[in-house]
């Protein structure tokens, strides 16, 4: 694949992940978080369905365990951070949040798997915090409110990090799809018994034709179109390369948040967003041919 259509698959992965905070901030304005959630999963799963009837080796116990770890953070806890996290603060901020997923994934990374920190990545993980630090600090939405989304926000960085943490163990025998179908899986059984309840009591006869649109859309987005996208992309291009295209996913964010959801944007996203982009330009920018040899 050439390197400028893979460069274009990575774009548009990080873009429909950006998009997507301030598409499920329009969805939670009308269904409840619950709800929407378990929806979530069950598009995902009915479109997976064929990922479970393939021949394929038999799982292994600690595959499986992997899988539901995955599952419980990456797809579960997740979700609910982030719709959560949307609900009390703008689409804008959560976008500049979620931007800080390289610095988590450093941190875990060095955590459990015990790998080594460098100085790039530590002042990237600085940068981060300190981006953080300026967006709270600067109280950009106007209340108490936006800290609890914040923090939601930060939560689901957290959880998607241990995710992708995780994923390195597994992407090395099994297949991507194969992982993300059973990881959906998971995630619906264990919504099932919160969602469900919540379901029973909604109307739905509320929801509108274009915001069915947009559900479908969203698990469609997140579960199946983004992953592939970003998957396909990765195979022909470095990983730090790869890395800078996360950029994309805050912008996208805002995009969203100022044009469709009319958010208002202040001093305290921009600095913010500055820092964390330039915490990720720093981590991932390749290294002179030479720096890279003595790595």
């Amino acid at each position: 694949m050439h390197s400028s259509k893979s460069y274009l698959y990575l774009a548009l992965a990080m873009m429909l992940v950006g998009a997507n905070i301030g598409f499920g901030k329009a969805i939670i304005a009308v269904m409840p978080v619950l709800v929407f959630g378990l929806l979530r999963f069950v598009i995902a799963v009915i479109v997976m369905a064929p990922q479970y009837f393939k021949s394929a080796p038999r799982l292994t116990r600690s595959e499986w365990l992997n899988l539901f770890g995955q599952a419980f953070f990456g797809t579960f806890l997740f979700t609910l951070c982030m719709l959560f996290g949307v609900q009390h603060t703008t689409a804008t901020a959560a976008g500049v949040i979620t931007s800080t997923l390289p610095a988590a994934v450093a941190i875990l990374s060095r955590l459990i798997l015990k790998e080594r920190l460098d100085g790039r990545t530590l002042a990237s993980i600085l940068l981060a915090i300190t981006g953080i630090a300026v967006l709270n600090i600067s109280k950009t939405d106007g209340g108490g409110s936006s800290l609890i989304g914040n923090l939601f926000a930060m939560a689901a960085v957290v959880c998607e990090a241990t995710y992708v943490v995780l994923s390195k163990r597994l992407t090395q025998t099994l297949s991507p799809l194969r992982i993300t179908a059973y990881s959906h899986l998971f995630g619906l059984l264990l919504m099932l018994p919160f969602g469900l309840s919540a379901a029973l009591s909604y109307d739905f006869s509320q929801v509108t034709p274009g915001m069915w649109g947009l559900i479908v859309w969203y698990a469609l987005a997140a579960s199946v179109i983004a992953f592939w996208l970003w998957l396909s992309g990765t195979k022909h291009v470095q990983a730090n390369v790869a890395g800078i295209f996360t950029a994309l996913m805050p912008l996208a964010a805002a995009f969203i948040g100022v044009v469709f959801l009319h958010e208002s944007v202040s001093w305290g996203h921009f600095v913010a967003l500055a820092l964390v982009l330039t915490g990720i330009a720093v981590a991932s920018w390749p290294l002179p041919m030479k720096a890279a040899q003595e790595v």
